[in-house]
Parts: structure tokens; C-alpha cells; sequence
């Protein structure tokens, strides 16, 4: 509790740094788990430069374009109706997911080295089932996010709740060998 408490001082105090380095943990650890628990790498196989690669996306790419998002939409739609919630989670799901799914397989492709030419053929190709998989789970993530979860909780700000929408989005991409978001 005590720790939770100190979370929440810090998270009023420096809520932008906060948000940032709650995201790059939780997609650091949602890397940890992935390679842990469903690659079942162990310890002496484990690839910590992929883990630091998860945080720095977390910290420098999520962290700040879904926090920002999440100000946006608070004040395109404010309120905290269940009419509210489903209004933020259409625009979320129909709106900002497409964009934001697009912008990070593309950069998970430049940081596995790829060309702009091959990152364009890997990124059309993955791309519609990434964003359908994205389907079967967010909308009813996002409107349980949006209906129940204070936006100084969310994403990260305290993460998501923490909605812990990045740990959950990190381990569904990592897992996935079909989207081949390997890291180096």
C-alpha cells in the first residue's frame, strides 16, 4: 500500500514523467513475460536487448503518443457516461488504433534494420491482421478503460489503471510470431 501511495504522490507531482516511464516498464516486463513464460527462453537465453528496446519504445514512442491521445480525447469527449465511454472507444478503435498500429509496426521495423522499401512490403503485409487481432480485444478494453478508469490512471499515467492496456498490447505483439516483431 505504501508503495501504491508513493506511486500516486509521484503520478500528481510529475504525471508526464511518470506516465512515460510507467509505459516503458510495462512494456519492458510484458517482454520479460513473453520471453519468459510463453517463448520459454530462461534466463541464460534471454534477449536483454530486446527488453531494453521494449522499454524505449514504452518511454519514447507509447508512453507519449497514447498519453497524449488520451488528453485529446478527454477533451473531444468529455464526460464519463457509459454513452461517453462507447463514444471514446468508437473514435479510439476507429480512429486512433489504425494510426497508432500503423506508425508502430512501422518503427519496430526500422529498429529491426529493415529498409523503407522492405519496412512498406512488411508492413502491408502484416498490417490488416494486426489490426483485425487489434479488434478481437480493444474495443472492449478501451470501454471498460474509458467507462471505469480515471484518465489521470490511464495509460500509464499510472497505466492504465493501471489499465494495463500496454502490458496486455506488448504480450499479445511479442507472442504473436506472425507479426515477427522480434527484436534484436
Amino acid at each position: 500500500m505504501a508503495l501504491w501511495r508513493a506511486y500516486q504522490r509521484a503520478l500528481t507531482a510529475h504525471p508526464w514523467k511518470v506516465q512515460v516511464l510507467t509505459a516503458g516498464s510495462l512494456m519492458g516486463l510484458g517482454d520479460v513475460i513473453s520471453q519468459q513464460l510463453v517463448e520459454r527462453r530462461g534466463l541464460q537465453a534471454h534477449k536483454t536487448g530486446r527488453t531494453l528496446t521494449m522499454v524505449s519504445l514504452g518511454c519514447g514512442f507509447v508512453g507519449p503518443v497514447v498519453g497524449g491521445w488520451y488528453k485529446v480525447l478527454d477533451r473531444l469527449i468529455p464526460g464519463t457516461t457509459k454513452v461517453d465511454a462507447l463514444k471514446k472507444m468508437l473514435l479510439d478503435q476507429g480512429g486512433f488504433a489504425p494510426c497508432f498500429l500503423g506508425c508502430f509496426l512501422s518503427l519496430v521495423g526500422t529498429l529491426n534494420g529493415l529498409s523503407a522499401q522492405d519496412n512498406w512490403a512488411k508492413l502491408q503485409q502484416d498490417y490488416p491482421d494486426a489490426l483485425i487481432t487489434n479488434y478481437y480485444l480493444w474495443p472492449a478494453v478501451q470501454l471498460a478503460n474509458f467507462y471505469l478508469v480515471p484518465l489521470h490512471y490511464r495509460y500509464d499515467r499510472s497505466p492504465h489503471h493501471p489499465s494495463r492496456k500496454m502490458h496486455i498490447m506488448n504480450g499479445w505483439r511479442q507472442s504473436d510470431s506472425h507479426f515477427n516483431l522480434e527484436l534484436p
